[in-house]
């Protein structure tokens, strides 16, 4: 039973709003993003941002008297009031259009596409969905369908759920040490003032989680960069991922692929060092 403080014909009335932002494909934004990944990649004449590095531009630019308690923006602006202190990527669906050229100016042009809320077992949830078109010149590069999911802090004492595992063996493999600075830099390349990624005592205190959060964008651009290591000429076409439990900073995690006999579907996960599940996720190449 929904509690009867959320109101979600409220929420609901954010479903159809709009938002516009313009930036310039920056070289030394996407060089810094290279560093964090730990890879190289040339940023000269002809160069082309690779899938899913777009989330280090389009801003949301908030003034600091205008953040909420968690370092987000206070909701009520471009998304809906949720009233749950918890807030998380659940998953994204990507089609890739037109290539993205370093040094381009682009558009984001997003829209809310849905607000929905259930009871868990965990307690209360609500999912808002929001579409990102990404266009250079009305060309549109990237279009993607962002899953937010906002739920309660647990009980005291509640224990965590059991985890789902991954599968015993990959292709590829890729393990990734999740320190403090990389969640750092990946936030300051991002703007993101979400303190679950770097604040320890606001994490584990308020959220009550043991560690740092890695941010599911960095996963899942973690998992895309592993295709690339692997198959370096390949295109994608279609990307989709799911959240499936969260990672932290206090222990390694796996990126992992598998290439389907087909030639044109990947499957990739991430798994924490248990072997439990913490993304999932398909690429299609064109």
């Amino acid at each position: 039973m929904i509690s009867d403080a959320f109101d979600i014909a409220l929420l609901q009335q954010w479903v159809g709003k709009t938002e516009t932002f313009h930036d310039q494909i920056n070289s030394g934004k996407a060089a810094a993003l290279a560093a964090t990944l730990d890879r190289d990649f040339e940023v000269g004449a002809g160069a082309v941002l690779p899938p899913l590095w777009h989330w280090i531009y389009f801003w949301s630019v908030a003034r600091h008297s205008a953040l909420g308690n968690d370092g987000h923006p206070q909701r009520g602006g471009f998304l809906p009031p949720v009233p749950l202190p918890r807030r998380m990527w659940a998953g994204g669906r990507f089609k890739f259009g037109a290539p993205l050229p370093i040094g381009a100016t682009a558009s984001r042009t997003s829209r809310i596409l849905d607000v929905k809320a259930k009871s868990g077992s965990t307690g209360n949830l609500a999912f808002v969905t929001v579409q990102h078109e990404i266009a250079v010149d009305g060309v549109v590069s990237i279009t993607e369908e962002h899953d937010i999911v906002y739920r309660d802090n647990p009980l005291p004492g509640a224990a965590a759920p059991a985890g789902k595992q991954a599968p015993a063996s990959a292709a590829w493999s890729r393990t990734i040490t999740p320190d403090p600075v990389l969640l750092f830099r990946y936030s300051a390349l991002t703007f993101n003032g979400h303190r679950i990624h770097y604040d320890r005592s606001y994490v584990t205190e308020v959220e009550q989680y043991p560690g740092l959060i890695v941010h599911g964008p960095l996963i899942a651009t973690l998992l895309v960069d592993l295709l690339q290591r692997h198959l370096p000429g390949a295109t994608l076409a279609e990307f989709n991922f799911r959240a499936v439990g969260p990672l932290f900073d206090t222990e390694d995690f796996t990126v992992c692929g598998e290439p389907d006999a087909d030639g044109r579907t990947v499957r990739l996960w991430a798994k924490n060092v248990r072997g439990e599940l913490a993304m999932q996720a398909e690429a299609t190449l064109a």
